[in-house]
């Protein structure tokens, strides 16, 4: 969940930075459906699609050519004029951790690439303001992207970026080819889709002792609960430090749902989390938290506590039954 952590030096032998190492974790998306036009003989009788199949294609299309430039030239700004909500606020931190990556992974990030292999989620024009688009990438053949776009300031902008390596839930459509939205205030069973990533935060600041226990077992939960565990059994930086976790407020609170095929629901949630590294009292006068390259290139100093702000975004299934996490993945935002 948060690798970046500092080490600790003897306050008489200071020694440069380590750098951070990322952990990315896979992300699984909705299916999609081949267009929203109109079906049968009288067209002009049948519902509507949030966008034409056609307009939905053009806004990936000039999202596709925009992103490529404004990721070779890490330029925020013009990233924004197609991006916003939630994945805007990661990858505006991407861009000031570029220079801590390695070369390899520095060429393959400013390479350009397309989305292929499209298909259209399209909901029904008054049940929704968005659309989403599965594609794969030309750089990566092996996983698929679920994009969401939504009407941002007149606009429709990408707002979620979910990547994943397994067959996808297929979304419910009906004889026209729209998809169903979900209300995302709407419980199903236990949880509502909004309340996703404050349930997911509590794995990591409390082991799921709150809102996450009620959370199916899955990878994504494993992997904070034993976070979490860790974290509270042994510390970080030798054992010279603790390490704890906080819920915060994700940059943007939106969260998307669509009906799947089998009746349950595909959530797309946005998710945040604090982190914070305190060297034990008693080392104070003699040791200091040194961040890793990551850290510092965020803004941390060295010191007794180095505060980490992870930003972040996830997919669950929903029933009535079962709120079961299937990825999540964040983004280093902030330190200090």
């Amino acid at each position: 969940m948060s690798p970046h952590s500092p080490r600790v030096v003897r306050l008489t032998r200071l020694k440069p930075a380590l750098a951070g190492v990322a952990l990315a974790l896979t992300l699984t998306a909705c299916g999609g459906t081949d267009d929203g036009k109109a079906a049968g003989a009288d067209a002009d009788a049948a519902p509507q699609g949030v966008v034409t199949r056609a307009a939905a294609e053009k806004i990936a299309d000039h999202y596709q050519e925009v992103n490529n430039k404004a990721n070779a030239a890490r330029d925020a700004k013009l990233l924004a004029t197609v991006e916003a909500g939630q994945v805007h606020a990661m990858d505006k931190a991407t861009y000031t951790l570029f220079e801590t990556w390695p070369e390899k992974q520095q060429k393959a990030y400013v390479k350009p690439f397309t989305y292929e292999d499209r298909s259209y989620v399209i909901p029904r024009k008054g049940t929704a303001t968005w659309f989403a688009v599965q594609a794969r990438s030309s750089e990566d053949k092996d996983n698929s992207v679920l994009l969401v776009f939504d009407k941002v300031g007149g606009t429709y902008k990408m707002v979620l970026s979910l990547w994943t390596d397994e067959e996808p839930p297929k979304p419910a459509v009906d004889r026209h080819g729209l998809a169903e939205a979900v209300d995302p205030a709407a419980k199903v069973g236990r949880f509502a889709p909004s309340d996703l990533g404050a349930a997911y935060a509590d794995l990591l600041a409390t082991g799921g002792t709150k809102e996450g226990k009620a959370l199916a077992s899955s990878a994504p939960v494993t992997e904070a609960e034993k976070t979490f565990q860790e974290a509270d059994t042994k510390g970080t930086a030798d054992g010279m430090a603790t390490k704890m976790f906080f819920p915060e407020p994700p940059a943007d609170p939106s969260a998307y749902a669509l009906r799947t095929a089998d009746g349950g629901v595909l959530a797309l949630f946005p998710a945040a989390h604090k982190q914070e590294t305190l060297l034990k009292e008693r080392y104070r006068s003699s040791a200091s938290l040194v961040p890793s390259d990551e850290q510092s290139a965020l803004g941390a100093i060295r010191g007794d506590l180095i505060t980490d702000m992870f930003q972040g975004q996830g997919t669950a299934v929903l029933t009535p039954k079962s709120a079961r996490i299937t990825a999540v993945d964040f983004t280093h935002v902030d330190a200090k």
